[in-house]
């Protein structure tokens, strides 16, 4: 044998002495790391969407610092869906929650157990319901913005465009969800200054189908009806579509919030008047790091704090 050769099975043999070690510290690494989970409400609505790729994009650039687990549900109103999400989660052992919950009471019971499991729980989206919450024993951070305020902002500006005593209708989301009734009083706030009249409060459910139904039923009770304030983009989609098939194209003013892209085009036209952009790719993205910060610092569910306000902006015609 040459010496060479000695010398590089030497050298391969130190180096399977190591791998034991380097695997171990890779392991202890990667146990190191905190696993988020990111729990939303529908992913067949594309503000959802865009909020998961804004958090995925952030743990992709922040790979180092945590793992990220991403899940939603198929339709808006399954609640009991995403109770099983959250309880999956538990199962496995999750360092931290983000929850966007699809009904501001029901998810409460089951974010408790979360808590008392060891896992840190931030809000966003739709605002869980203080009484519930008081009624646990708990407190929830809420990450995310004043949706009333939102509202008031894009009501404000169809209120300028309206005359004194037209008549208009709103088509909020889920009633049950905090998010759907903020966004009702704040349009509500809007046309209350304007000196116009909603004749007409139903919910649409958040989604297409179920808001189209209500702006047909809405416009064929009220003919008078000059403008309809949607809860959000989708259901200013659904209203838009009614409005075509009422003959009434042109005629009705429209305006939503999210601002998503399908909603983009409706702008450009004039279809749809105005809409709030929450800045959705980083909803998720601000409960993420808040919850990074506060297992950083090893904060405990009740020291987190409470609100923490993002911002909205008026979306026009481009």
């Amino acid at each position: 044998m040459t010496r060479r050769t000695q010398l590089k099975l030497l050298a391969s043999a130190a180096l399977m002495s190591l791998l034991p070690a380097l695997a171990t510290s890779a392991n202890a690494a990667d146990a190191a790391k905190p696993k988020v989970a990111l729990v939303m409400k529908s992913l067949a609505n594309e503000f959802f969407l865009t909020m998961e790729n804004g958090a995925k994009e952030h743990q992709k650039a922040h790979a180092a610092q945590y793992d990220l687990v991403a899940n939603g549900i198929k339709d808006e109103q399954d609640t009991a869906a995403q109770i099983k999400l959250v309880e999956q989660m538990i199962v496995s052992k999750v360092n931290a929650l983000v929850i966007a919950p699809a009904d501001s009471k029901a998810l409460v019971p089951v974010l408790k157990k979360a808590v008392d499991a060891g896992i840190l729980v931030v809000n966003i989206d739709n605002k869980l319901d203080d009484a519930a919450l008081k009624e646990k024993g708990f407190l929830v951070p809420f990450v995310g913005p004043d949706n009333r305020k939102g509202a008031k902002l894009v009501g404000d500006f169809l209120g300028k465009q309206l005359k004194k005593g037209e008549q208009v209708g709103i088509i909020e989301g889920v009633s049950t969800t905090f998010n759907a009734q903020q966004r009702t009083l704040g349009f509500q706030d809007a046309m209350t200054a304007a000196g116009v009249k909603v004749v007409g409060v139903q919910s649409g459910q958040w989604e297409i189908a179920s808001a189209n139904t209500v702006a047909s039923a809405m416009l064929n009770a009220n003919p008078n009806i000059t403008a309809l304030l949607c809860g959000n983009d989708n259901m200013a989609i659904g209203a838009i579509s009614a409005i075509r098939t009422a003959g009434k194209a042109g005629k009705v003013k429209v305006i939503g919030y999210d601002n998503i892209q399908a909603i983009k085009p409706m702008l450009k036209d004039g279809r749809v008047l105005a809409t709030v952009d929450q800045f959705g790719s980083q909803q998720a993205v601000f409960g993420i790091e808040s919850l990074l910060k506060a297992l950083a610092e090893k904060k405990t569910q009740a020291t987190m704090g409470g609100v923490i306000e993002t911002k909205v902006a008026l979306v026009t015609k481009p």
